[in-house]
């Protein structure tokens, strides 16, 4: 499935290679990705902790965007941009801790498509975020940055 392959890609590049996502997602791991579902686990690297430890929230936000854009192209086969993404923040991961990621499709209208995504601490299974996000289709063609 593509959507799984290109999650799987993203984890498998290193922090360091200057790609604002794959920083994020580096060692994401799937676990299934289909029918609008997506479930993977990560465990929180030293690079996306703050001075006290703890996961970013940049990084979460990140993580959530791109997850629940898998969640879509598992049904639609097709990349979707963010055009409403809203997070409430629970508890806190840290360092080295492994959290669950899921997201699934809820609804579609028109050219846009909702997906929740639920972050839980894998052990105990506490609520570390949830976010509720609006995707649509792009009829732009996508750029290189030169950068």
């Amino acid at each position: 499935m593509a959507a799984k392959k290109w999650l799987e890609s993203l984890s498998r590049i290193k922090p360091n290679s200057g790609r604002c996502s794959s920083v994020s997602l580096s060692g994401i791991h799937v676990i299934s990705a289909d029918q609008g579902r997506v479930l993977c686990s990560f465990c929180i690297p030293a690079h996306l902790t703050d001075p006290e430890g703890y996961w970013q929230t940049g990084a979460i936000a990140t993580v959530m965007d791109v997850v629940g854009a898998v969640a879509i192209m598992s049904t639609e086969e097709t990349l979707k941009v963010t055009t409403d993404l809203a997070i409430s923040f629970f508890s806190q991961a840290k360092f080295q801790e492994e959290v669950e990621i899921e997201a699934q499709t809820i609804e579609q209208k028109g050219k846009l498509t909702m997906v929740v995504v639920h972050i839980r601490k894998k052990g105990s299974k506490e609520l570390v975020a949830v976010g509720r996000q609006w995707m649509a289709f792009s009829s732009a063609r996508p750029f290189e940055s030169k950068l």
